[in-house]
């Protein structure tokens, strides 16, 4: 049988991520965080006429060199990262020979939640 993801996660596995997933979160949000305030900057530079060279713009590519990094994180284990601001996410798994996601999201204390590849957070249901 052909699936879509090459990695597949038990419950016990996906639930041994999540300390690392929640620190991967909270330095997502740091770092977009970040970017913002220096992206108000630079705009600001930009109708100015300033020169955008300097400590600004080379912190800007920093964080963005850290944000790419944290996002690899996830892409390199093929956890689908949905929506960074609320930490919700999907790890591929089979359950009853099917390939689908277990749900979570930032907040909730196990993987509890599952749904079809195509359905996403509005067709969770619960685990067994």
């Amino acid at each position: 049988m052909s699936h879509r993801f090459q990695k597949h996660y038990t419950r016990e596995e996906a639930r041994a991520l999540l300390p690392q997933v929640r620190e991967w979160l909270a330095r997502l949000n740091e770092l977009r965080r970040e970017m913002e305030r220096d992206e108000k900057r630079l705009n600001g530079m930009f109708t100015d006429g300033q020169d955008l060279g300097g400590n600004l713009v080379n912190d800007w590519v920093r964080t963005l060199a850290a944000l790419q990094s944290v996002l690899a994180e996830f892409q390199r284990r093929e956890i689908q990262l949905k929506d960074v601001e609320r930490g919700l996410l999907d790890f591929p798994a089979i359950i009853g020979g099917r390939e689908v996601f277990l749900c979570w999201e930032d907040g909730e204390e196990d993987i509890e939640h599952w749904h079809e590849l195509d359905t996403g957070y509005g067709g969770r249901e619960r685990l067994e």
